[in-house]
């Protein structure tokens, strides 16, 4: 069995090389041992934006009297929601498989093994190929926790599955998962504790933005203990004790149900990766260059193994330029414009440069800062709600960096990023005619 394209890991980066490799007229063989889509579609971004959206659906109900509308009897079926979120994921597998199906691409199931960059061994059976493509993606940290152990505890995996409405849940982590998990337990009505290391919640998002968020989530009742060293974890008759240690002061924090969200690592074991012998970075990720080439000849590595940015989007775009590279085309990748969204309620958004990594780096820059208030179309559609722009820019006008706060940011932030991957100025959007009212509008008045 001869390929073209062999690709091992069925995930965002996966499939989509697997789909226009195919379509290119390559022979292509794509390997997976759990399910196509990976990650991001079977226990990540999909599933945990289902189960989000019927959250922000409940919570809306239950505070509907903001609109004068009566919704007095409001009920949450978490049994129903969960069902709900594994049928669109059921769905949404379905649809990738008969997309490489279309595109002729041999899908294999199981475990492959590298012999070398153009063998592949999965169970009894070996595969050649001219180019090899990883996409191995990434895995749930477990810190080394003293007491883990002997402690019940949640990864997203467990949270995304969970059918009861726990009565009060300790998060450890406030980055993008923690913070979305702990927006979908608040909105079920849940008391929700979140332990965070850093001095702030969502590490690398503009700090003013964070700090509005866990504001905004504190008042609703969600208990932020930040710039705090988890020290111990301990198993009690009701629930587990979270012992930390905060400016040389310990304290402990119980609840019924823990989550763990301390990161995701690449996996770079148990498929022969030391057989071909990468080059890697100093965090152990596998070393690209900007067409996502390796410093093998004719091996390629694309979304989290690379450890470049460990977002789906950027994968998917990583395997259209690693793809192009194999067909003979010049463009490389740019990590410039890369969004970031949390999908909180409200949610935040970012591109391009913060404010710390500009001052880091000694970028002269102005900051324009508004509220999203401005526009009649969010003031009509939340009550009570200020949202947040801003935006950086450099002494000419140039656009580095646009940070949002507030629905809908994750639609809007692909406009702020079209501004800072083509460096245009603030005044770009000025030639454009927006509909009215949106909250897009927003951007002509930067």
């Amino acid at each position: 069995m001869k390929y073209q394209v062999a690709i091992i890991g069925g995930g965002p980066a996966g499939y989509t090389a697997a789909e226009l490799a195919g379509k290119a007229g390559l022979s292509v063989v794509l390997f997976e041992k759990n399910s196509v889509g990976g990650v991001c579609l079977n226990e990540g971004c999909i599933p945990t934006k289902t189960l989000l959206y019927a959250s922000k659906l409940y919570y809306s109900c239950v505070n509907a009297r903001k609109y004068h509308v009566s919704a007095d009897a409001v009920t949450c079926d978490l049994p129903k929601m969960v069902a709900r979120k594994s049928k669109v994921v059921r769905k949404l597998v379905l649809g990738i498989k008969a997309k490489l199906t279309a595109a002729h691409v041999t899908l294999v199931s199981g475990e492959a093994f590298i012999v070398d960059k153009h063998t592949v061994r999965c169970g009894e059976e070996t595969y050649a190929c001219e180019n090899l493509m990883l996409c191995t993606g990434s895995r749930t940290v477990i810190p080394p926790i003293p007491g883990i152990d002997k402690v019940a505890y949640w990864t997203h995996r467990e949270a995304l599955d969970n059918k009861e409405v726990p009565q009060s849940l300790i998060i450890v982590g406030g980055g993008v998962i923690g913070m979305e998990f702990a927006s979908f337990f608040c909105d079920l009505g849940v008391k929700v504790t979140v332990i965070e290391m850093m001095d702030e919640i969502l590490n690398g998002i503009d700090r003013e933005i964070a700090a509005l968020l866990r504001a905004g989530y504190a008042k609703r009742g969600v208990d932020f203990r930040l710039g705090a060293k988890v020290t111990q974890l301990k198993q009690g008759d009701s629930g587990v004790y979270v012992c930390y240690e905060s400016s040389g002061v310990e304290d402990c924090v119980a609840a019924e149900r823990l989550l763990l969200s301390v990161g995701r690592r690449p996996v770079t074991e148990g498929f022969g990766l030391e057989n071909l012998g990468l080059e890697t970075t100093e965090r152990g990720c596998i070393k690209v260059d900007g067409q996502l080439r390796t410093s093998v000849p004719g091996v390629y590595a694309c979304g989290d193994l690379n450890g470049v940015s460990l977002l789906a989007h950027t994968a998917v775009r990583e395997a259209e330029i690693a793809v192009g590279a194999i067909l003979g085309k010049t463009d490389t990748m740019s990590y410039r414009a890369i969004p970031g969204v949390v999908y909180t309620h409200p949610e935040v958004a970012s591109v391009g440069k913060t404010e710390e990594a500009l001052q880091k780096e000694g970028t002269t820059y102005r900051a324009i800062k508004f509220p999203m208030t401005y526009s009649g179309r969010f003031v009509a559609e939340n009550e009570g709600e200020n949202g947040w722009v801003k935006v950086l820019a450099d002494a000419d006008n140039k656009v580095l960096g646009v940070h949002l706060l507030g629905n809908p940011a994750s639609e809007l932030i692909v406009l702020g990023g079209m501004l800072v991957e083509d460096g245009g100025t603030l005044d770009a959007f000025r030639r454009y005619v927006f509909p009215h009212p949106t909250v897009g509008e927003l951007f002509r008045d930067l």
